[in-house]
């Protein structure tokens, strides 16, 4: 079958994630990182690739659904955010780091529950904005449209050891968190991958 240039032949399924959920690109050095669904397991698979061959250069699976990617701007790093609502009381969940180079991941959070991460964005090399769902919902109405935000700042996040983020890290100001819905965040995601499939192939094949 001849591929598209809408899409893979095999729509999304080469790159071994299941559905796509959440795209994250980085341009600058090509890279691509994609979170998944996978129905045969609860574990939620993200893998990072190469943009010009989607070449899989690393994957890991999460034991939470993954909310939020974002690439180190300098490190080879990625930060993962995951969590869900445990159905009766907490909002549990990882920040995790991705070494790029090694495949090593490193969970950040010391709290037995952690803490269900929201968004993740780097403000520069050093500081790192997490949005995080509170705790829990316990007298909390708003709990499940309202989160908290703290700035991380380290010096060289490739030694941060692993549990050592602390509550007090992580306060922060509590701020409106309506969470996306998912079939929508999938649609964004398939969208993201459509743009970027179709630039590939317009490269190929000279047109770029």
């Amino acid at each position: 079958m001849a591929a598209s240039d809408e899409h893979p032949p095999d729509g999304w399924a080469f790159l071994g994630v299941g559905d796509p959920f959440l795209v994250v690109h980085d341009e600058q050095r090509g890279l691509l990182a994609v979170a998944g669904t996978d129905a045969h397991t609860r574990a939620t698979p993200v893998a990072v690739y190469n943009i010009r061959s989607f070449t899989r250069r690393v994957f890991i699976r999460s034991r939470f659904p993954v909310h939020a990617l974002a690439f180190h701007p300098r490190r080879p790093l990625l930060a993962i955010g995951t969590g869900r609502y445990d159905g009766g009381y907490f909002f549990e969940g990882e920040l995790l780091l991705l070494h790029l180079k090694t495949g090593a991941v490193t969970s950040l959070i010391e709290n037995e529950f952690g803490r269900q991460v929201l968004g993740l964005e780097w403000l520069d090399e050093r500081s790192l904005r997490v949005l995080m769902a509170p705790p829990d919902d316990w007298q909390d109405e708003a709990a499940h449209e309202n989160g908290h935000v703290a700035v991380v700042d380290r010096a060289d996040w490739t030694a941060v050891p692993a549990r050592s983020l602390s509550g007090r890290d992580l306060a922060g100001p509590r701020t409106p968190a309506p969470r996306p819905e998912p079939r929508e965040a999938a649609q964004r995601a398939v969208a993201t991958l459509r743009t970027l499939w179709q630039a590939r192939r317009a490269e190929a094949s000279g047109e770029l």
